[in-house]
C-alpha cells in the first residue's frame, strides 16, 4: 500500500469539461473558449522567438517574468512589484491557499462558482465553507466578520454570469479578516472590475487569466494584482521556471494589443445579447450575462433533457448536475453562426 496522504487518497479530483477527439465535428460551446483568434501580435511574438531554428530555446525563459509583469503594471497602472504572472490564473488560486492557509485553516466561497477552490482546498489539508446565494445575487447570511484565511469571490459568477458590483465587494473586504481573492477570469466581457479597489484595500488580490478574452487558452496564462508584500510571498513559492519563452512573449503581446481586445470582447458581448434574446423567445430563463457565456433553463427545468438533445446532434454545452444548477446548462459563446446553429437545434428539441 503506498503511503499516500490520507486526503489526497480519498479526495475526488477536478473534472473540467469534456473534450472530444474529433473537435472539428463538434460546435463545442462548453467550455468558454474564445471563438476568436488571440491577436496577430501573437503569434508575431511568437515566431520572432522561433527564429533561427529555434536558438532561444535552449535557453531557459525570464524566472522573473520581467517584460511581461512590466507591461502588465503600465496597463493597469501599478509598479510592477504589484504584479505576477502566472502559469494559468489557476496557479495563483493553489499558490494564495498555499502561502495564507494552514493544514485545518478555513477557505470560503460562493456555491455555486468555481468548483476548482474546493480541490485545492482539499490538497492543501484545509476545511471549506461555502456561502449560498440570495435571489438577488448577494452573498447569504455572510457574517458581520469573516474570520477565514481566505474567501474566493468569483466575479463575474462562473457559471451563473452575473457581476457583484464594487461596492458590495468594498463591503465583503471590510468583513473578511483574511484575504478577498476576487477571481476576474471573464471580467473583460463586463463593464466593471475590481481592479480599482487593490490599493485601497490591503486584504483584496484580484486575478485574472489569459484564456478567455485573450484567447490565450492554449498557452495556460494568468496574473494577480496586489499588495508588492502579497506577490512576494507568491514568489517565493511558485515554481522558478513556471512560464516559458513562447508563453512569455505572448503574454506580453497580448497585453500591449489592447485595440484587439476591444473589438473581440465587443463582437463576443454582442453575440452573448443577441443569443440571449434569442433564447428568451423560445421560453428559456436566461441570467444577464457579464461572461462569455450564458446560463439559461428551459422552460421544463429539465437541463439534463437539452443537454443529452443537444449532445446528440453533436452540439457541446455544460451540465451541472449539482441540485442548485440542475435545471439549466451554461453555454459558451461562439461565432454568430454557431450561435445560430444552436438555437436552431434549441428550437427543435423545444
Amino acid at each position: 500500500m503506498l503511503p499516500l496522504r490520507k486526503n489526497i487518497a480519498e479526495m475526488a479530483g477536478y473534472v473540467p469539461g469534456f473534450q472530444p477527439e474529433d473537435e472539428a465535428g463538434w460546435i463545442k460551446l462548453n467550455t468558454n473558449e474564445n471563438p476568436y483568434p488571440p491577436s496577430p501580435k501573437v503569434a508575431e511574438a511568437i515566431a520572432a522567438e522561433l527564429a533561427n531554428g529555434g536558438e532561444n530555446l535552449r535557453k531557459y525563459p525570464d524566472a522573473a517574468s520581467r517584460q511581461a509583469r512590466q507591461d502588465a503594471a503600465e496597463l493597469y497602472c501599478v509598479d510592477p512589484s504589484w504584479v505576477i504572472m502566472a502559469n494559468g490564473s489557476d496557479e495563483l488560486l493553489n499558490n494564495l491557499i498555499r502561502a495564507f492557509v494552514g493544514e485545518g485553516e478555513e477557505i470560503a466561497y460562493v456555491h455555486p462558482s468555481y468548483s476548482y477552490y474546493a480541490t485545492l482546498a482539499e490538497i492543501q489539508g484545509a476545511k471549506v465553507r461555502t456561502f449560498g446565494l440570495t435571489e438577488d445575487f448577494r452573498i447569504a447570511d455572510f457574517p458581520e466578520q469573516y474570520a477565514g484565511k481566505l474567501f474566493f469571490l468569483t466575479s463575474p459568477n462562473a457559471p451563473l454570469g452575473f457581476i457583484f458590483d464594487n461596492a458590495y465587494i468594498e463591503e465583503l473586504a471590510q468583513r473578511c479578516a483574511g484575504v478577498l481573492v476576487v477571481d476576474e477570469a471573464y471580467v473583460d466581457f463586463s463593464d466593471q472590475t475590481a481592479m480599482t479597489l487593490i490599493k485601497k484595500y490591503e486584504n483584496i488580490v484580484v486575478t485574472r487569466t489569459f484564456s478567455k478574452s485573450y484567447a490565450l487558452a492554449g498557452m495556460r496564462l494568468g496574473l494577480a494584482v496586489a499588495r508588492p508584500e502579497v506577490i512576494a510571498a507568491l514568489d517565493k513559492i511558485r515554481d522558478h521556471y513556471h512560464l516559458d519563452r513562447l508563453a512569455l512573449v505572448a503574454a506580453s503581446a497580448a497585453l500591449k494589443d489592447q485595440e484587439y481586445l476591444e473589438l473581440t470582447v465587443a463582437k463576443v458581448r454582442n453575440v452573448r445579447d443577441c443569443f440571449a434574446r434569442e433564447l428568451c423567445k423560445l421560453g428559456y430563463q436566461v441570467i444577464p450575462s457579464h461572461g462569455n457565456y450564458v446560463f439559461t433553463s428551459p422552460p421544463d427545468g429539465n437541463g439534463k433533457r437539452v443537454y443529452d438533445a443537444l449532445f446528440d446532434r453533436k452540439i457541446l454545452v455544460r451540465y451541472f448536475s449539482d441540485p442548485l444548477l440542475k435545471h439549466g446548462l451554461r453555454i459558451s459563446i461562439g461565432t454568430r453562426e454557431e450561435m445560430k446553429s444552436i438555437l436552431t437545434a434549441m428550437t427543435e428539441i423545444g
